[in-house]
């Protein structure tokens, strides 16, 4: 497995699932979670999470069906503020990553009033950040997120 190509194939399945922001994609579970995946080639992501506000789940990359990387998050938004306000700027922030840094959004993202911070740690391998998006200068969303290799 290569890196490059596992980052490429991260930078595109993080586009076109919840960043794209298509609703037909996502799968209501039993268990009240909701489910997206997305395959290419030899790779598939799977992404689960449960709740809306706050919310949390994990993202798991499989490599000829062997999981071999997850990213585990959890984030809110803050109780002033409407979460319907947030969410779609969140999305259009995810969807300006990079192949270089896929996992989540880009390091900043401005648009409008809107800021989009992603702070991290760490490459492919074993990482961790924080992201906070702010409107008028004012923290109006949190997420931590971790992951890495598994089983590799």
């Amino acid at each position: 497995m290569h890196e490059k190509e596992l980052k490429k194939f991260i930078f595109e399945a993080s586009r076109a699932t919840y960043a794209s922001g298509d609703e037909s994609i996502k799968k209501k579970e039993l268990d009240r979670s909701t489910t997206i995946t997305f395959t290419s080639g030899k790779y598939r992501m799977h992404d689960n999470y449960f709740g809306g506000e706050p919310y949390g789940g994990r993202e798991v990359i499989f490599l000829d069906n062997k999981p071999i990387w997850m990213l585990v998050y959890y984030g809110f938004v803050h109780t002033d503020f409407p979460a319907n306000e947030v969410y779609p700027f969140l999305m259009e922030a995810l969807s300006n990553n990079t192949e270089d840094m896929p996992y989540r959004g880009p390091k900043l993202f401005e648009k409008g009033n809107g800021k989009y911070e992603n702070k991290f740690v760490g490459e492919l391998a074993s990482f961790s950040g924080t992201e906070k998006i702010y409107k008028d200068n004012v923290c109006v969303y949190e997420a931590s997120y971790i992951g890495g290799f598994v089983d590799f």
